[in-house]
């Protein structure tokens, strides 16, 4: 019964393709002679298939299915391991906050340190400048004391000296140089009785003569030059009593008559 079964789908479409076989050659001859009178035509046909000896098939009987082992539950290595990156992930992150605020108080710090090293710069400028006006003012305060001084001192002098210019001392000091240089003096025939010679001589501390200026006198070149050798030849002259007696700059009058 079962291979029957299988084999009446290949029998029936055999029988239907032969029917359709033969309809269509019918209907070609009688397209293709003259129609005769139409005369009704009776056909019986009789279809015998051949069916095929086939072997007979195997009934396999189907194995079961294996059933598919249990998957094992590997949620909690999951979920641990995802948590494990989770947790590198925010150390990372707290590591690149920490690094970002460890850059940010180091930035802040330079700055600072910058500000700090500006700010006592401008200071030492500032106290650099304030003691160069500061001795500025204090060269100017000794300056001008030095100056004060030096023309008090100056004006103490002139008295003392115009006071003692009319004292004994005074007269007794120029009669000692007068007297040194009149030795001293080798007079040329060509001087006459009259002969008078005004001659400032510049002298240092000590008496030495460093210069004989001929101011006026009414002798020749050879009384000039005479008056001119005793006064060089009596150097060193001689000190005064009083110190307040000496001038660097002596103002003489010679003449043959008598020594001033």
């Amino acid at each position: 019964m079962a291979r029957n079964a299988d084999n009446l789908g290949p029998v029936s479409m055999a029988v239907a393709l032969h029917i359709v076989l033969l309809t269509s050659m019918v209907v070609a001859f009688d397209y293709a002679r003259p129609a005769p009178p139409i005369t009704p035509l009776a056909i019986r046909a009789t279809l015998v298939a051949e069916i095929p000896k086939t072997a007979p098939v195997a009934v396999v009987e189907a194995k079961p299915e294996p059933k598919p082992e249990p998957r094992p539950d590997n949620s909690a290595a999951l979920r641990q391991k995802a948590e494990e990156v989770k947790r590198v992930q925010d150390l990372l992150i707290e590591k690149e906050r920490l690094e970002k605020m460890r850059r940010q108080k180091e930035a802040e710090r330079k700055e600072r340190e910058e500000a700090r090293k500006e700010r006592q710069r401008e200071e030492a400028e500032r106290k650099r400048l304030e003691d160069i006006e500061r001795q500025r003012e204090e060269n100017e305060r000794i300056l001008k004391a030095l100056e004060s001084e030096q023309r008090q001192a100056e004006i103490d002098a002139e008295e003392r000296l115009f006071t003692a210019r009319d004292s004994a001392a005074m007269l007794a000091y120029q009669f000692a140089i007068g007297q040194l240089i009149r030795r001293n003096w080798s007079v040329p025939a060509s001087a006459g009785p009259e002969t008078q010679c005004s001659v400032r001589v510049t002298q240092l501390p000590g008496g030495d003569i460093v210069g004989v200026n001929i101011l006026s006198c009414n002798g020749d070149e050879a009384v000039k030059r005479s008056v001119e050798a005793a006064i060089r030849k009596s150097s060193p002259l001689p000190k005064p009593s009083d110190p307040d007696l000496f001038d660097r700059n002596l103002l003489l009058n010679l003449t043959l008559d008598r020594d001033d």
